[in-house]
């Protein structure tokens, strides 16, 4: 995900990295080429003259406007429950620490730094299952090598760590660390975990319905295409610019539109979970009093969202 400041106004307009002008580039091109043959034809298909004005072109670009208008609301609501889910996994985590450091001080160092390293995993074993990369190495570093093995070869990764979490809450209950009111309360925040992963699993399982995407995609592009026999004979040669600026804008929101419906991908507008994931890990070290190592020091220094 692209985080910078705003731009100058100016500076804005030739923005290049992040926008979907790279995109879309192409077809804005194929279209100027075909509304450069239509001024040159006179607006003749196959020695037809098409029989098209702008009247039609300006209420149906209004209706398509509005639908457009509504496909990237559904894709925005998607992106920002996305990002508000991560904002809880955060919360939750250091709630967590929190909890682990301050209910019962006859916890161990080494039981709290094995109970960080789980939580640190699940963090990123969410991370990977969402954007369906590799997640060994991250988890190698973090867990023992019984539960490494136990974790890389499950289809669901996340929820088998929040298992295991859970099973470290059982264990500190047996040794007396915690009482079963303590334990109540963490097991609570365990279950928002459970909420985070179930919903960003269904964002990622439940795309908008695909036979709404192919009919707004049809019809813009079918909208473009006819568009400059309709200006051809109003417009001349300027209908070349005109087409291309009316085709920018619309589609330039269905790919933008489509980028944001899966928010946890990888590309420049999507959500920037690598950095997420090293910010909740260095969080919740520094409230558990561990040292930040080297590997996550250079992640944070070389992470590509």
């Amino acid at each position: 995900m692209i985080i910078r400041k705003k731009e100058n106004w100016f500076r804005m307009l030739f923005v290049w990295h992040g926008s979907v002008l790279p995109q879309v580039l192409p077809r804005l091109i194929l279209l100027t080429v075909l509304s450069i043959a239509v001024v040159y034809f006179h607006g003749t298909l196959l020695s037809y003259k098409v029989p098209l004005n702008p009247a039609p072109f300006t209420l149906f670009g209004f209706v398509l406007a509005l639908f457009l208008g509504f496909r990237n609301s559904a894709s925005y609501d998607r992106f920002w429950e996305g990002r508000k889910l991560w904002g809880s996994l955060l919360n939750v985590s250091r709630s967590l620490t929190r909890q682990v450091l301050t209910l019962n001080r006859n916890i161990d160092q080494e039981s709290i730094k094995e109970f960080i390293n789980l939580l640190s995993a699940f963090v990123y074993a969410l991370n990977h299952q969402l954007r369906k990369t590799d997640s060994s190495d991250d988890l190698k570093e973090k867990l023992s090598s019984s539960d490494y093995q136990l974790v890389i070869n499950s289809k669901y990764k996340p929820a088998l760590i929040l298992n295991l979490i859970g099973d470290w809450v059982g264990k500190q209950k047996l040794k007396g660390n915690l009482d079963s009111i303590q334990q109540a309360s963490i097991d609570q925040n365990l279950n928002t975990l459970s909420d985070v992963l179930g919903g960003c699993e269904r964002i990622v399982s439940t795309p908008i319905p695909y036979s709404y995407q192919v009919l707004l995609h049809r019809t813009i592009y079918i909208y473009c295409f006819l568009l400059p026999f309709g200006l051809v004979d109003s417009l001349s040669w300027f209908t070349p610019f005109i087409v291309a600026f009316i085709a920018y804008t619309f589609v330039a929101f269905e790919a933008i539109a489509d980028e944001i419906e899966e928010p946890f991908g990888q590309e420049a507008n999507d959500l920037a979970l690598n950095s997420m994931s090293v910010m909740i890990e260095e969080s919740i070290k520094e409230l558990a009093g561990m040292e930040i190592d080297a590997v996550t020091i250079s992640k944070s220094q070389k992470i590509v969202d």
